[in-house]
């Protein structure tokens, strides 16, 4: 199995309750991979997806040409729906700190398909620490979003399973855009949070029990709505743009090192509180909701860029 980088390795650190794009960012990452994606790529794709307990509610009532498009944006979302008990029944809180700090080995980062029944949370992010006021002492880690990535994306080519390819696509669907959401490669390190702020779930906007925070602030920058037709007027839009100059990036490590950077320059930028400390930190104001949003967007569609190259690449 391969190993984490070691400089990735020992900047791990958990995020308390992650959930990176909501449904409606994870769709059009989705939607924007499955506009590049080849017509023998897309029928693999949903061949492979109809082993989900979930592909029946997916389509149900989904007119036949939007069938397969409808699958697999919805398949996206899959990984966060198994944390719910009330959306998708059956599975098991696994690890500690809530599901955030991974189990032992082997089941951390075992592959065996839909009999897993794990909801694998470690696996959705690695927060990178930063502080402006020295360094910090993580505790180890044993999964993670990188290395997961990089353990799939060869399963899904070697693996003879159809059960486990499957698995193995809703996953990849969306890890890869979980590492594109700046604060689910990001904890920031102050006085106040001497062991980080969980990739800003800690920074919150209000007075507890209130939690309105910076991460779930970030998880609905771009609204809420999924319907198909409105994931794709959103997605068609940031087509618009055209192919982003770094979509053909393929390291994963360096997938999180650039939304690490975007973290630090504008997740935790101004008026975000340098030091949210025991008030809560001011609420981002029209300026940086326009930065966050335009970041995001960029975010989102260089992730559908690189799913799709991905995908092409290496499922078999």
């Amino acid at each position: 199995m391969n190993k984490v980088p070691v400089m990735i390795a020992a900047l791990l650190l958990f995020s308390s309750n992650a959930q990176a794009w909501n449904d409606r960012g994870h769709m059009t990452v989705a939607y924007i991979a499955y506009q590049q994606l080849q017509q023998p790529v897309r029928d693999r794709i949903d061949a492979l997806l109809q082993k989900n307990p979930q592909y029946s509610s997916w389509v149900a009532g989904v007119p036949a040409a939007d069938r397969k498009l409808t699958a697999f944006v919805r398949a996206a979302t899959w990984p966060d729906c198994i944390k719910q008990q009330s959306r998708c029944p059956g599975y098991r809180e696994d690890g500690t700190n809530g599901g955030d700090v991974a189990p032992s080995e082997p089941e951390a980062s075992r592959n065996i398909g839909y009999a897993d029944k794990d909801m694998h949370k470690y696996w959705h992010f690695i927060n990178e620490p930063f502080s402006s006021s020295g360094t910090s002492t993580l505790p180890p880690q044993n999964a993670n979003v990188l290395r997961e990535i990089t353990l799939l994306t060869a399963a899904i080519e070697t693996a003879e399973a159809e059960d486990i390819k499957s698995y193995d696509l809703v996953w990849l669907e969306h890890l890869v855009g979980d590492v594109h959401q700046p604060l689910h490669t990001t904890s920031r390190f102050t006085k106040f949070h001497a062991k980080g702020d969980a990739g800003g779930n800690l920074l919150r906007f209000c007075s507890s029990p209130c939690n309105d925070n910076l991460h779930s602030y970030w998880d609905g920058i771009l609204g809420s709505e999924t319907k198909l037709s409105s994931i794709k007027t959103l997605g068609n839009e940031l087509l618009k743009s055209g192919k982003p100059q770094a979509a053909n990036v393929s390291s994963v490590q360096a997938w999180v090192l650039e939304s690490f950077e975007l973290g630090k320059s504008v997740a935790y930028g101004s008026p975000i509180s340098p030091d949210a400390n025991s008030k809560p930190s001011p609420r981002p104001d029209m300026q940086y909701e326009t930065n966050a949003r335009k970041t995001a967007e960029r975010q989102v569609l260089l992730a559908g860029y690189r799913l799709a190259a991905l995908l092409t690449a290496h499922l078999k």
